[in-house]
């Protein structure tokens, strides 16, 4: 038994019995049949724009005639070895010529043959020289053909290009063709770059969003190509018309200014987006800060301005063209800043687990705004998040949880915004230890110092409970 057989394993094989009277002897050839072998080498006899001539010799056929033969190629824009369509298809074992079809033209091609038989299929052939097509008029149109956009009065048209690998020659090109709807004469532009993607014809007599008859079509040194199909394509809008309308300003804050508008009503150049003006009843016209909106908005704030100040604000749209006109101004004053003193003398009793807040009541000067109330705000010691509690008196009662270090600070709260923090108070409870019925500890905050002190346990973080709320 001869296992893993190979074709060189093929050879006359003997053997022998022999006794102590006598020996016979028999002996037999094996054949061992396998794919072919590569065939020769291939020569290209004859090149057109889309043909080659091949012929080649054959290879050893291992005992197995040959069938069939495969044309296969390779070119800088293939994966690798392709097969190809032949003439005449199939090609069979007894010829050693045949024209491969349906080549691109002015592309650098290799070819092989590889040989069949019943066996199995045999390995390549070498490849052939590398032979370049003939150049031939363009076949393949621009595809994805589109457009708009673009500055004022121009027509914009772009495309997807063609590949190299069916540019079929050199000197390649576009050629742009338009018209206005509803005329019949076709402009045409040429565009010399293989490689452009749009073209911008500028005309100042095109309104705003004119509709064009749009198509693209190749050319080379051979001749014209195919155009696309014909699209619809818009010339650009232009800068935005009217001036947004209903422009309102009213004051958030001592810093702040909120800024709401109604947009133009929609045609030609509609707003991508809105800039607010605004300045100082001081300033000069030229010192004015600008923002715009992130999209389409309507409304904006307006934030670290000055207290108590008029702002003159106007509102404009604007698009990739350019920007509309300005709307009539709006005027808004800001508040009064916020009281720079904070709340001091603060003061609690705990009791259990409630802490009780006491404070001073925050006066304002004629430069700040009134007091309306006060956030106590409440956090754990390492984190970020905060509690809050509004009250319009100065003192507020606080439940807390058990376990762990609790700051507790104080702001007056004005119409013009928050106020300066008071001295922080930090309260430590202890987990599972409460104060007995009728056992409290008193604290105060002097300006320059913290004390504090407890009896048996004190309070954590947990839902506030509000005395008073707006």
């Amino acid at each position: 038994m001869i296992r893993s057989i190979l074709l060189q394993h093929a050879g006359k094989y003997g053997c022998r019995a022999q006794t102590s009277a006598d020996s016979v002897f028999a002996e037999a050839d094996l054949l061992v049949r396998g794919p072919p072998g590569p065939p020769g080498v291939v020569i290209v006899e004859e090149i057109t724009a889309t043909t080659a001539t091949l012929s080649w010799s054959g290879g050893v056929d291992n005992h197995s005639p040959i069938s069939s033969y495969n044309l296969q190629a390779r070119s800088p824009f293939s994966l690798g070895w392709q097969t190809l369509r032949t003439d005449p298809e199939p090609v069979t074992g007894d010829m050693e010529s045949a024209m491969a079809v349906e080549l691109n033209p002015w592309v650098d091609y290799e070819f092989r043959v590889v040989a069949s038989n019943a066996i199995g299929t045999g390995d390549p052939s070498a490849p052939s020289r590398g032979v370049r097509t003939k150049e031939a008029v363009p076949s393949v149109a621009p595809a994805n053909v589109s457009g708009g956009n673009g500055r004022r009065h121009e027509l914009v048209t772009s495309w997807e290009p063609v590949s190299e690998e069916f540019q079929n020659g050199e000197g390649f090109g576009y050629i742009v063709a338009f018209r206005a709807n509803g005329t019949r004469g076709w402009k045409e532009k040429m565009v010399t770059s293989a490689d452009s993607t749009t073209y911008k014809y500028r005309d100042e007599t095109f309104p705003p969003l004119t509709p064009f008859q749009v198509k693209v079509g190749v050319y080379n040194n051979m001749g014209d190509g195919p155009f696309s199909g014909v699209v619809t394509v818009y010339s650009a809008e232009g800068e935005p018309r009217d001036a947004p309308s209903e422009v309102k300003a009213s004051s958030i804050s001592s810093s702040e200014i909120k800024v709401t508008w109604r947009p133009p009503n929609p045609g030609h150049g509609r707003p991508l987006g809105y800039e607010v003006s605004y300045c100082k009843d001081s300033e000069q016209e030229g010192s004015r800060n600008k923002k715009k909106t992130a999209g389409n908005e309507t409304s904006m704030v307006l934030t670290g301005l000055e207290g108590n100040r008029v702002y003159h604000i106007t509102v404009r749209g604007f698009n990739s063209i350019g920007q509309g006109p300005a709307s009539t101004a709006s005027t808004a004053r800001t508040r009064k800043d916020p009281p720079v003193h904070p709340p001091a003398n603060l003061m609690w009793i705990q009791e259990g687990t409630n802490v009780s807040l006491n404070w001073d009541p925050v006066k304002s000067k004629d430069n700040e705004s009134d007091v309306i109330g006060y956030k106590v705000l409440l956090s754990q010691e390492g984190r970020v998040h905060h509690q809050v509690m509004r009250t319009i008196n100065p003192s507020a009662v606080l439940s807390l949880p058990e376990g762990g270090i609790y700051i507790i600070e104080v702001r007056a709260v004005s119409e013009g915004g928050e106020g300066a923090a008071s001295s922080q108070v930090r309260v430590l409870t202890s987990s599972g230890v409460r104060v007995k019925s009728g056992q409290c500890s008193v604290h105060s905050l002097l300006p320059w110092r913290l004390t504090w002190t407890w009896t048996t346990a004190l309070l954590l973080s947990v839902p506030l409970v509000p005395s008073a709320s707006w």
